[in-house]
């Protein structure tokens, strides 16, 4: 049997690892190789080095704040979640308390590559999708995970806390940033039950705009209905320009 067995044409519809062929009793050497590298592209886009200041610098907006959480290293924040969680106390004494209806949050989480590559560009159409909202300034953080957002937006005095990270990445995406979004977040009382999730925001999954839309959408029922999470239904109407094949489906994050 070849690479194109009798399965090969379902691959025109779904990056998952299906019809990959036999070599005897083995997978071609071409499968083998490809699994490695998307093996390996996971793998450094967990342990890549973020560089915040790039990010802000190509995000280019006044007043970005540059962060950290507690998590001095990457080896930290991968064995002891918690310490991404929170800000370090140099990172939360730059943060001053106003009357904001928003704060955006930009994060590395487990895919600094996402967010290098997409995280200035999602951050722009987020912003430009609700012009009416009085906006904390945008901060980036260093070692965050989705719950960071409520240690930003509850020191910033903001009712909503939107967190763009990069998610866990997978052997067929490692590029996907989620986006989060929290009523009233308050640190170390939020759950996961009461925030709002839009995943697999990349080129090859829900486009950067699309997400936004949503996001824009959620975020004004958030404010009218004052809660987020399961409380508020994910029923908005259809987006235009977003392909109906299975890569573009937003899905649960895996992000923490």
């Amino acid at each position: 049997m070849t690479d194109h067995d009798d399965w090969y044409a379902l691959s025109a519809f779904t990056p998952a690892r299906l019809a990959l062929g036999r070599a005897g009793n083995a997978l071609p050497t071409s499968r083998v190789l490809e699994f490695e590298l998307a093996h390996a592209r996971a793998r450094d886009a967990v342990l890549r080095p973020f560089d915040s200041k790039a990010l802000a610098t190509q995000l280019d907006r006044p007043g970005t704040i540059l962060l950290r959480t507690q998590a001095t290293d990457r080896q930290i924040y991968l064995m002891n979640p918690d310490t991404g969680r929170t800000l370090d106390d140099t990172s939360r004494a730059q943060l001053e308390r106003g009357a904001y209806d928003a704060a955006l949050v930009i994060a590395d989480g487990l895919s600094s590559t996402a967010v290098d590559e997409h995280g200035a560009a999602l951050a722009r159409a987020v912003l430009n999708a609700m012009p009416e909202l009085e906006w904390a300034p945008v901060t980036v953080v260093r070692g965050g995970r989705v719950a960071v957002g409520d240690d930003v937006a509850s020191a910033l005095g903001a009712d909503l806390a939107i967190v763009l990270i990069g998610e866990r990445p997978g052997l067929s995406a490692a590029d996907s940033i989620g986006i989060y979004l929290t009523y009233a977040p308050r640190p170390g009382v939020t759950k996961d039950a009461d925030r709002n999730c839009i995943s697999n925001v990349r080129p090859g999954g829900l486009p950067l705009d699309a997400a936004a839309t949503r996001l824009a959408w959620l975020a004004r029922q958030a404010r009218h209905l004052r809660l987020t999470g399961v409380g508020l239904k994910e029923d908005a109407p259809e987006i235009p320009d977003i392909a109906t094949d299975s890569s573009n489906l937003s899905t649960r994050s895996i992000t923490e």
